[in-house]
């Protein structure tokens, strides 16, 4: 759930590491040469993960979606020239403690009785902790509600102090964040991502490969059914790094192999590159050239879940140097979350594809206090479970 620790303590974390970078250096691997990123490998997957922001990644993306077509035709017994029926696919975003209203409207939704059963599910940041629990279906809400309500801010993080910024690599330990994870992905959700993906379901992951500056995009799905000895600990691995502020938390060095020789890659926080993501452009060219063939492509909702204000909270700054960088990259990282929702919102509408949004409203106003405070988590839950259970009255489209 750490994900962006809200926004203005984001900004704080992120302003003074760079007013002190370079006070300490910490040892690591041996980073992938810049010409060979895109032949790294974990587990010798071909299809473990994708740089969505690399167009020669394309095909392989492409053909994966188009397996998992082909992985849900013989999971319905269908011909390859039957109709598949109408899908939905689903984003959530980070945003930290605010990460309580997607768990909470997820829940509400299955309250209501018409959740989706999803083809498509991805997540980043926190996002990226709802994401598997979400994926797997609504017998895992109780789950998904204590991950979010069951906790307290020493659970989430064990801060180190300022000082940390000359010796460490962060000021806080995600050690305590990365026992959540490890309790809630276990082998049994594991196996429950596995026949997901057999049944032609997705879940996408994406952490940003920090010495690659490039965002990843991590089928989960298929290093789930691998049956790989390392599925569950690289698993784990990915929901870290993609929850870890750079700053906050301490990078995830994953082990990676080139051409037999291992190396070493910095994946931080997914919400650096980008606060949602649902699925890269390319992906929706070839139904875009079906309807104007004039045939129908199965109908398809995409639905947005950010974790957030879409314009921020706001409230009076301090004349510090802190403060007022604090707030500046605060501001910065909603505007560029508000983006990235728009790019989703353009695609979706030049491929056919009906676009959906939900966040929080000016209606919640439960003040924040500390990082992760129980009483914070569970208001903002208890809101976005209302309002799905009521029936949610999903935005078709950014407010002007």
């Amino acid at each position: 759930m750490a994900g962006a620790a809200v926004t203005g303590r984001r900004g704080i974390v992120l302003g003074a590491g760079a007013m002190l970078a370079g006070c300490g250096l910490l040892p690591r691997g041996s980073p992938v040469p810049v010409r060979d990123i895109r032949d790294a490998t974990v587990l010798g997957l071909h299809n473990e993960r994708f740089c969505v922001a690399d167009h020669i990644d394309l095909p392989r993306m492409i053909e994966e979606f188009n397996e998992a077509g082909r992985r849900q035709r013989r999971f319905l017994g269908l011909g390859p020239r039957e109709p598949l029926p109408d899908g939905s696919i689903i984003a959530f975003s980070g945003g930290g403690e605010n990460g309580a209203f997607g768990a909470g409207l997820a829940c509400g939704w299955t309250a209501r009785g018409n959740r989706p059963r999803f083809n498509v599910v991805t997540g980043i940041s926190t996002g990226a902790l709802t994401a598997p629990l979400v994926f797997a279906g609504p017998h895992r809400d109780d789950d998904l509600r204590a991950a979010y309500t069951a906790i307290a801010p020493s659970d989430i993080l064990e801060r180190h102090g300022w000082l940390a910024l000359l010796s460490e690599d962060s000021l806080a330990d995600s050690a305590p964040l990365a026992h959540i994870i490890a309790h809630y992905m276990d082998e049994r959700l594991l196996a429950e991502i596995a026949e997901g993906y057999r049944a032609g379901r997705q879940l996408v992951i994406a952490t940003t490969n920090l010495d690659a500056q490039r965002p990843v995009a991590w089928n989960i799905g298929a290093i789930a059914e691998s049956g790989h000895p390392r599925a569950l600990a690289l698993v784990r691995q990915v929901l870290l790094a993609s929850a870890s502020v750079p700053g906050l938390f301490s990078p995830v060095m994953i082990d990676v192999t080139v051409n037999g020789r291992p190396h070493q890659e910095m994946h931080v926080d997914g919400g650096t590159y980008a606060q949602a993501y649902l699925y890269p452009p390319g992906l929706g060219e070839s139904r875009t050239e079906r309807i104007r063939a004039g045939l129908t492509p199965p109908n398809v909702t995409a639905y947005v879940v950010r974790n957030g204000w879409l314009h921020g909270r706001g409230g009076p700054v301090r004349r510090s140097i802190l403060a007022i960088t604090g707030q500046a990259i605060s501001t910065l990282i909603t505007a560029a979350g508000v983006g990235d929702i728009f790019r989703i919102q353009a695609a979706a509408a030049r491929h056919g594809i009906a676009f959906r949004l939900a966040h929080i409203d000016d209606d919640f106003t439960e003040p924040a206090g500390e990082a992760f405070a129980t009483e914070f988590l569970r208001a903002l839950f208890d809101y976005g479970y209302a309002k799905a259970r009521d029936g949610y009255p999903w935005k078709d489209a950014l407010p002007p």
